[in-house]
């Protein structure tokens, strides 16, 4: 049995809320962030408000500015469409890169196109993510459940560090779990075993901004250029 329309044939739908702005009216504002093309047409990107008009180099260079410590890192060795939703997220919180380690292609759809201003980089092998956060000097969290993973929610998560998620299923790898220092897991209380990978990833990004951003009383800027 399929769901029924709800409403009659022929009847009129409601109009598509348009997104973004129109073409800039008034004095055209001076600045190299201005992207003349949008101001002539309109932006209609999915970007906040203050970056209204502005070059997409000019709104990845701000971000740069200002981007955090974590790096967030998930497996894709079975194509897993969480990955634009983790991208999206990364973007909202402001990672410093979002790393794909498995297959490069990965479902862009999730990202509501936010992986044009989010640092993403392929590693083709765990061993290849592993020697690359080493050097950086990241230290490496997974994200799982195991025997010897401990709370989230007391772990204190480092300054500088990556963390890493399964894909949706098999969860992390043996490889990554024996290279990550530690693992944690987010404390459930309904039935099921295990959340959504891209759930759980978000989860963890909050827990590092909680503990990083706002513990130390320091508030991410706001205000536009």
């Amino acid at each position: 049995m399929t769901d029924e329309p709800n409403h009659e044939p022929g009847e009129d739908q409601p109009a598509k809320t348009e997104v973004g702005v129109g073409p800039w009216e008034g004095e055209l504002p001076e600045g190299d962030h201005w992207d003349p093309d949008l101001l002539a047409d309109g932006d209609r990107r999915n970007v906040l408000d203050k970056y209204r008009y502005w070059k997409h180099e000019a709104i990845v260079a701000e971000l740069d500015s200002r981007r955090h410590n974590f790096h967030v890192a998930i497996e894709n060795w079975q194509h897993d469409l969480n990955i634009g939703t983790v991208v999206r997220t990364a973007n909202a919180f402001l990672a410093k890169e979002v790393h794909i380690i498995g297959r490069r292609r990965w479902n862009r759809r999730g990202a509501m196109v936010t992986d044009r201003y989010q640092h993403v980089r392929h590693h083709p092998t765990v061993e290849d993510f592993v020697q690359w956060a080493q050097g950086e000097g990241l230290a490496i969290i997974g994200i799982d459940i195991f025997p010897d993973s401990v709370p989230l929610e007391t772990y204190e998560l480092p300054r500088d560090c990556v963390l890493v998620f399964g894909q949706e299923g098999p969860g992390l790898t043996p490889e990554v779990h024996q290279a990550a220092v530690a693992t944690l897991s987010i404390e459930q209380f309904g039935s099921t075993r295990s959340i959504n990978a891209a759930s759980a990833a978000a989860i963890a990004m909050h827990a590092w901004i909680r503990r990083h951003v706002f513990n130390q009383h320091v508030q991410p800027p706001r205000d536009g250029r």
